[in-house]
């Protein structure tokens, strides 16, 4: 119980924090990207967002690649100024001097539209920037106070090298690029979705030869001849007019980050002419559409990621526990694991925020309770299954009490009728002798000649039905019936009288001045009985009733006029396949009406005796023949001097009644 409590713990961990363990985080991460990139909306190109880049086109015109040339930024921010923009966002840090930083200094501050510069600081982007790059920067972003100019980050939020949400909201650092660009326009102020920290919205575009945000190259806006000339100028205006603009870097190898997109971009991937690292200024743009948008994706609380697990573990532990066939079984395995693994995609198509919310963790935290909670019940199982055995072998033998167990249905209440095999045993003398000496001993005694005569019913496969006083009456062919119980049941009484005589043995070694004790007497017969569970709510026995028990008890009984010690009647002894027994004639037993033909088991009794046994028997009940058959029984009884039953037989034999049965006195 301990290990499975420990298991179903480490499940319950599994299932809420499978993003944060070393061996499934990677997988965590990978689903949600796949989710993310098929569910992501495919839109038409969103004008809202412009991008002036660039790109390597324009370092080849300029001869010149970083740092980005400056006097061409300047020109450009003139020019853009006029057309119309909403904000203006720079995804460039200005980090070093260059020799046109007074021209851009002065067209920062005559700048009419807002203007969001790319700010970064060692505290938070140790890799982007060094102090003394630093320290230029601050000084740069000086000489902007009081103009139109102000300070954004530009830090990303990178997990495992893919950025996937908004950065951390960190105290003195100004706002996101995208976020101050929007703060700064007075109609959209309120959409900067203030606070918010959760996953990016990623969008895909419907057609793959229009990007979600159209691009243009900088030196387009850097031209003043160029635009000069009206049929020029019109239509960028019109891109530009009404739309937050981006300008950056859209380089090979220069400001690229990875999105959860980005592994499934298959014309990217394929060596396609997009690369599968968008540029930063692209992760910007996604943030301005997804703020513009109102995509404040709700995530989950920790209270119901706690729920969700507790569910997960419980769900798996009442599926162990049910007894459900294996076919009916596989698909409810399959539906709690699609269950698991969906729900994250549901609430994602939902508009849900998914990232950190479990997938792999649910799936996999099932399968350790499951096995944790069939474990135990497994032990436990095979613990009362022990019991049960132990507690059925008790009374039946092992290999019906297995089949019981699976198949409680076989002790069901009630009774049916069923031919039986019925064995009935008495311990002569052991009632007189019981009053001669102490009651622990009388106690001790009986409980060892019980133990003996049980432990050969059960070894030959019998149904221990009752012990009454010194008696044991079994029976076999129910609850089961086995081809050869006539052979179980027939061997079983005969080794019930051999038991008996050891238990004789054994007490007179034990103290010779106990009172002696008599040979144990065995009755058998076959017939039918209601077999079944009788009794009430609070008692039940497994029993059998009818005739034939009656008549297995009254052969036993016979025994002590006969002058023998096992009798069984031709009911049983024909339907056995051994050969052993002799006839010892037919009696009407003491209650009965009807005569009873006894055999006897003789293994050792000749064969041909056996048969002459049965001839002279043939003909004592004949008139003509009685004389000649009484002859051969004292020929026969000559040969075994110290066979009682054969003289008694003799004796009986003289007096038959006209059915040929001598007519035993009832006691």
């Amino acid at each position: 119980m301990a290990i499975t409590v420990f298991l179903l713990i480490a499940a319950l961990i599994l299932a809420r924090f499978s993003w944060n363990l070393p061996f499934t985080d990677n997988a965590e991460r990978a689903l949600y990207d796949y989710r993310s990139y098929i569910l992501a909306e495919q839109v038409e190109q969103d004008d809202r967002v412009l991008m002036i880049v660039y790109d390597d086109q324009t370092l080849i015109n300029l001869r010149k690649r970083s740092p980005l040339d400056r006097g061409l930024l300047a020109r450009a921010l003139r020019n853009i100024d006029g057309m119309g923009a909403k904000a203006i966002g720079i995804d460039i840090l200005f980090d070093q001097p260059q020799d046109e930083d007074g021209e851009l200094i002065d067209a920062l501050r005559s700048m009419n539209t807002p203007v969001s510069i790319a700010y970064a600081e060692t505290a938070t982007n140790s890799l982007d920037i060094q102090y003394q790059q630093q320290q230029f920067l601050d000084e740069f972003m000086a000489q902007l106070e009081g103009s139109n100019a102000y300070p954004a980050s530009v830090r990303l939020a990178e997990s495992s090298g893919v950025t996937r949400v908004w950065p951390t909201i960190e105290e003195g650092l100004p706002p996101l690029l995208g976020r101050s660009m929007v703060e700064s326009n007075a109609d959209d102020a309120h959409l900067a979705m203030p606070g918010y920290e959760g996953a990016i919205r990623y969008r895909k575009p419907a057609l793959v030869d229009r990007p979600v945000f159209t691009t243009l190259q900088i030196d387009l806006f850097a031209n003043d001849e160029l635009l000069a000339i009206p049929e020029v100028r019109a239509p960028l205006e019109e891109q530009v007019n009404g739309a937050y603009v981006l300008l950056g870097g859209d380089i090979i190898d220069y400001d690229r980050a990875l999105t959860p997109l980005s592994g499934f971009d298959d014309d990217a991937v394929a060596g396609g002419a997009r690369d599968v690292r968008p540029p930063g200024i692209e992760i910007h743009a996604h943030t301005i559409a997804q703020m513009l948008d109102g995509a404040r994706l709700p995530h989950p609380s920790p209270l119901f990621l706690w729920f969700f697990a507790g569910v997960v573990v419980l769900a798996a532990g009442l599926t162990a526990l049910l007894e459900v066939k294996s076919w009916k079984f596989i698909p409810l395995l399959v539906a709690q694991l699609a269950l698991f693994i969906g729900l994250p995609f549901f609430l994602h198509a939902r508009g849900v925020d998914t990232y950190l919310f479990p997938s792999i963790g649910p799936a996999l935290g099932w399968v350790l309770a499951f096995s944790a909670v069939v474990s135990a019940a497994r032990a436990a199982g095979a613990v009362q299954r022990k019991f049960a055995q132990g507690a059925l072998g008790k009374y039946l033998p092992q290999s019906i009490a297995e089949e019981i167990i699976e198949k409680p249905e076989l002790l069901a209440l009630g009774g049916a009728k069923r031919e039986i095999y019925v064995i009935f045993s008495d311990l002569e003398g052991f009632t007189k002798m019981s009053h001669a000496i102490e009651p622990e001993m009388v106690a001790k005694l009986l409980n060892r000649y019980l133990e003996m005569l049980s432990a050969v019913v059960l070894d030959h496969g019998g149904i221990l039905d009752k012990f009454v006083g010194d008696a044991v009456v079994a029976f076999w062919g129910a609850p089961i019936a086995r081809p050869d119980d006539a052979d179980r049941a027939a061997q079983a009484g005969y080794a019930m009288w051999q038991a008996g005589e050891t238990f004789r043995q054994e007490v007179a070694a034990m103290d010779p001045d106990l009172p002696k004790i008599g040979k144990t007497r065995v009755g058998m017969h076959f017939g039918e009985a209601v077999v079944g569970n009788f009794g009430g709510e609070n008692r039940i026995q497994y029993t059998a009733l009818g005739d034939s028990m009656n008549t297995a008890a009254r052969l036993e009984s016979a025994n002590k006029a006969l002058k023998t010690s096992v009798m069984a009647s031709q009911e049983i002894a024909s339907r056995t396949s051994l050969d052993w027994w002799r006839p010892m004639g037919s009696v009407v037993l003491s209650g009965r009406s009807s005569p009873v033909a006894l055999f006897e088991p003789a293994p050792d009794f000749p064969r041909e005796d056996r048969e002459a046994l049965a001839e002279a028997l043939e003909m004592v009940v004949m008139p003509d023949s009685k004389a000649a058959g009484l002859a051969m029984l004292e020929e026969i009884s000559a040969r075994h001097p110290d066979d009682e039953g054969l003289r008694a037989l003799i004796e009986r034999s003289h007096n038959l009644n006209e059915a040929g049965a001598h007519v035993l006195a009832g006691k």
